[in-house]
């Protein structure tokens, strides 16, 4: 475990951080991605991350979300991502969006865009993935205990590997 991980767990399960997060984290990973023509996000120097590119559900605009992920072991091409919105009480809009495009979303992983088909994991693929995500990142088990609904798992697949 790298250095300052746990704090930086004990700090992302506070109500304070889950207030602030959403506002800040986002918006320096948008910045410094851009500024680095794709090659740098900041917060994944923590958490392996990427860049959702989604149509949104309602406007059909482009949307684009940095996210934490959990790449699939044996695979360059798949990752989990986790709708956990910090522990807050809603479903991150992100989620919605997948929901309504899973073949529309694109993401940037390690600066290479990427077309990939989204599928929210439910049952029992859900639970095993969840296990995994939570010794991936504990801080989960917070923010689920946080909330009424049930946070959303979603699997993402390079679109050529979606299909195999």
């Amino acid at each position: 475990m790298a250095p300052g991980v746990r704090l930086v767990q004990k700090v992302s399960s506070t109500r304070a951080f889950a207030r602030v997060a959403p506002h800040v984290v986002p918006v320096m990973d948008r910045t410094v991605h851009r500024l680095t023509r794709g090659k740098v996000l900041l917060s994944a120097r923590m958490l392996p991350g990427l860049i959702l590119t989604v149509p949104g559900a309602r406007s059909g605009q482009l949307r684009t979300t940095p996210l934490a992920c959990m790449p699939e072991k044996g695979t360059e091409r798949s990752w989990i991502l986790v709708g956990s919105n910090f522990g807050r009480a809603g479903h991150p809009a992100w989620t919605a969006n997948l929901l309504a495009g899973p073949d529309e979303a694109v993401v940037n992983w390690q600066g290479r865009d990427i077309p990939v088909h989204a599928t929210l994991l439910e049952g029992e693929e859900r639970e095993e993935v969840w296990r995994a995500a939570l010794k991936f990142w504990p801080p989960y088990a917070t923010y689920q205990a946080r909330v009424e609904r049930e946070i959303r798992l979603f699997r993402l697949r390079g679109r050529d590997e979606a299909a195999s």
